[in-house]
C-alpha cells in the first residue's frame, strides 16, 4: 500500500517554494562528513569502501544499513562538514536519489523514513539548491510535495513509538515550509498531540524503556514545538505537557559524563543531542526522589549510577528489551566505569542476543541463565517471552552517603530464589558498597530451590556477579587476587574489592556500539559463588583511591548541564 500511495503521489501538483523555513537543529559531525566524501559509507555497523560511487550503486548489506541512507540523517554530516566536495556529494546524491526513487519506488517509501527525510532535505535546503539551475530547484520542489502528500496519507501505518513521531513530525516541517501544503498542518498537529497522549506515560516514559529512542522523541518534540512556534502556531497542550514531562526523566538518564545509560537497546546518543535537546526545551525541572522510565539515579560529587529498577518491557514493546534487571552503570565524572555491553544489534542477530542476555549486564546471574528469556520460535526480533514480573524497589538516604534497595523474581520460577540487591554511594560520590543477596522465603520457594540444586549435581547453585568495565579503563587483578584496581584516563584510580566469600576474577567482556565496525575488547570483573542454603550474601565494594590532577582540556570538556548550574 505504501508503494501505491507513493505513485500516486507523483502525480500531484507540486509546490514551487517555501513559504518559510525553520531553523536547522540537527546536530552532524565534521568527521563523519569528511569519511563520507572519501566514500566510507557507515551505516548501521557496515563499512562499505566506494570511492567516487553514489551510495545509490552500493548493494546495502542488510535492511538497516539501506534504511541509514535513505533516511538521509547523512546528510547533516555533510552539512557540518560544510566544504565545496561535501556540498557537492550532498547535491549529487540527493538529485541522484530523487532520478530513481522519486516516483515512489525503493526501500525509502515508508513514513518514518520519509518523515526523516523531510526533516533533513527541509533543514538543509540552502546548503543543497545554492547554485542550481530552475530545472533542479524545480524537481527538488516537486519531490518535497510527492513526499508530503504521501506522509499526509501513510502517516497512520507508522509503527507507535518513534517511527510515528519521525512521521508526524516531517509531516509539520513540510506543512509549514511549503507552498500549498499548508493543509496538512491541522491534522499533523493534532496527531502529534493524540501520540503525546497515549504513547508517552504519565512519567514521561516511553514503553520500551529505551533511554536513547526517548531522546530521540524528545528532540523531535522540541524540533516541532519551535518550528511550530516560529510560524505563528502554538503547539498543542498534549504536546508541551510531554515535552515538560520527559525533561527530568532525561536528566534522570543522564550520566555525570553527559552520555545516556545503555539500556534496553539504547545507545549513549549522539554527541552533544541530550544537553543540546535539554538546552532549546527551556524545561529546568528535576525528576523528583523515585523511579523515572523505571530506573533509579544515585548521584553525588562527580560519580553517577543509574539502575535498572523495574520489569523489563512487555509485549510489542518487548522486540528490544533486555533482559537486565537490576543491573547498573557507573560514571565518575567524564570517564564511564562500570557498563552493559550495550546492544549487539548492529553487528547481526546472534550478537543481538548475547547484548539481551543478563550476563552482558552489570548484575548477578544465576547457573549462568538470563533473568528474562527470548521467545523462539517466532518472529524476529523475539519478544521478552517470561521475566521478572514483581521488581520492589526502595530509594533513601544511608548514615553517610545514597541507598538504593531493589529485587526481583525472575529467577523464581526455576531456581526459588529471588535476588535482592542493595547500594549505597557516598555523599562525596568516591565510594559505592554493593550487597547482592539470593534468598528463598516461601515453602514453595524452598521446595523449587531444592530440587534445582539437586538436579544440577553439583554442591550448591552457582552464581556470578558481573562488572562490565569501559574499553577505555585499564584494570589489572592485584597479586592476592583480592582485589581490581582499575585506572581511568582522566588520572582516577578505582579499586574493586570482594568480601573474601567469594571468588574474584577479571576476565574479558566487550562493549557494543552501534557507530563500529566490530565490537571492541574489554574487561569484566566477575563475583563467583554458590548457593549453599536459602540465603546466600555476597559484599563488594568499589572506592576511589587516588586523584591525579585532571588536566585542563579535561575540565574544560566536563559537560554541564546547560539549563542547571549544578
Amino acid at each position: 500500500m505504501n508503494r501505491v500511495q507513493a505513485r500516486r503521489s507523483a502525480l500531484t501538483r507540486p509546490a514551487t517554494a517555501f513559504l518559510s523555513q525553520p531553523e536547522p537543529r540537527t546536530i552532524g559531525s565534521f568527521a563523519r562528513g569528511r569519511q563520507l566524501v572519501a566514500g566510507n559509507f557507515q551505516f548501521a555497523g557496515h563499512l562499505v569502501q566506494a570511492p567516487e560511487a553514489s551510495p545509490w550503486d552500493i548493494d546495502p548489506p542488510d535492511a538497516a544499513f539501506a534504511q541509514a541512507l535513505h533516511g538521509f540523517g547523512w546528510l547533516d554530516d555533510l552539512a557540518a562538514t560544510g566544504d565545496a566536495p561535501a556540498r557537492r556529494c550532498a547535491k549529487d546524491w540527493l538529485w541522484q536519489w530523487i532520478a530513481r526513487y522519486g516516483q515512489g519506488r525503493g526501500p525509502g517509501w515508508t513514513p518514518e523514513l520519509t518523515g526523516r527525510r523531510l526533516i533533513r532535505w527541509i533543514n538543509h535546503a540552502l546548503f543543497v539548491l545554492s547554485g542550481q539551475d530552475a530545472d533542479a530547484s524545480a524537481a527538488f520542489y516537486r519531490s518535497l510535495a510527492q513526499q508530503t502528500i504521501f506522509l499526509g496519507r501513510r502517516w497512520r501505518s507508522a509503527p507507535p513509538g518513534l517511527p510515528r513521531f519521525e512521521a508526524l513530525t516531517g509531516l509539520i516541517y513540510a506543512g509549514l515550509s511549503l507552498e500549498g501544503m499548508h493543509a496538512h498542518v491541522a491534522p499533523a498537529v493534532a496527531a502529534l498531540a493524540d501520540a503525546c497522549e497515549t504513547q508517552i506515560d504519565t512519567q514521561g516514559g516511553l514503553p520500551t524503556r529505551n533511554p536513547e529512542e526517548l531522546l530521540e522523541v524528545f528532540t523531535l518534540l522540541t524540533w516541532a514545538a519551535a518550528a511550530l512556534s516560529e510560524s505563528g502556531h502554538a503547539p498543542g497542550h498534549a504536546h508541551w505537557a510531554a515535552i515538560e514531562r520527559i525533561a527530568p526523566t532525561l536528566r534522570t538518564l543522564r550520566h555525570a559524563d553527559g552520555g545516556l545509560a545503555r539500556f534496553h537497546g539504547g545507545g549513549r546518543g549522539l554527541e552533544g543531542r541530550l544537553d543540546h535537546a535539554l538546552a532549546a526545551s527551556g524545561v529546568k525541572t528535576r525528576a523528583p526522589d523515585g523511579l523515572s522510565m523505571g530506573y533509579a539515579r544515585l548521584s553525588a560529587g562527580r560519580t553517577s549510577v543509574i539502575v535498572d529498577a523495574a520489569p523489563p518491557p512487555r509485549g510489542a514493546a518487548s522486540v528490544n528489551a533486555h533482559a537486565s534487571a537490576l543491573a547498573f552503570e557507573l560514571t565518575s565524572g567524564r570517564r564511564p566505569l562500570i557498563v552493559n555491553c550495550g546492544s549487539g544489534v548492529s553487528f547481526g542477530a546472534e550478537w543481538r542476543r548475547v547484548g539481551r542476555a543478563t550476563p552482558s549486564h552489570s548484575t548477578l546471574v544465576i547457573a549462568g541463565q538470563s533473568c528474562a528469556r527470548l521467545k523462539r520460535g517466532g518472529t524476529y526480533p523475539e519478544p521478552l517471552a517470561q521475566g521478572p514480573r514483581d521488581v520492589p524497589v526502595k530509594m533513601s538516604q544511608a548514615p553517610d552517603g545514597l541507598r538504593f534497595e531493589g529485587g526481583h523474581d525472575g529467577y523464581g520460577a526455576e531456581f526459588g530464589l529471588i535476588h535482592g540487591r542493595r547500594l549505597e554511594v557516598t555523599f562525596d560520590g568516591r565510594g559505592l558498597a554493593g550487597e547482592d543477596l539470593i534468598v528463598a522465603i516461601r515453602e514453595s520457594q524452598k521446595k523449587r530451590f531444592d530440587k534445582a540444586r539437586a538436579s544440577l549435581e553439583m554442591d550448591g547453585i552457582p552464581f556470578d556477579i558481573h562488572f562490565h568495565l569501559h574499553p577505555d579503563v585499564d584494570a589489572a587483578l592485584d597479586m592476592g587476587g583480592t582485589a581490581v584496581s582499575m585506572a581511568l584516563k582522566s588520572g582516577e584510580i578505582w579499586v574493586f574489592r570482594g568480601d573474601g566469600e567469594t571468588e574474584l576474577s577479571l576476565e574479558q567482556s566487550v562493549y557494543l556500539e552501534k557507530n563500529r565496525l566490530k565490537p571492541r575488547a574489554t574487561k569484566q570483573i566477575v563475583l563467583s559463588g554458590r548457593a549453599m542454603d536459602y540465603a546466600t550474601r555476597a559484599r563488594w565494594s568499589l572506592s576511589k583511591a587516588q586523584d591525579t590532577p585532571v588536566g585542563v582540556r579535561d575540565l574544560k570538556q566536563d559537560p554541564v548541564d546547560p539549563t542547571f548550574d549544578d
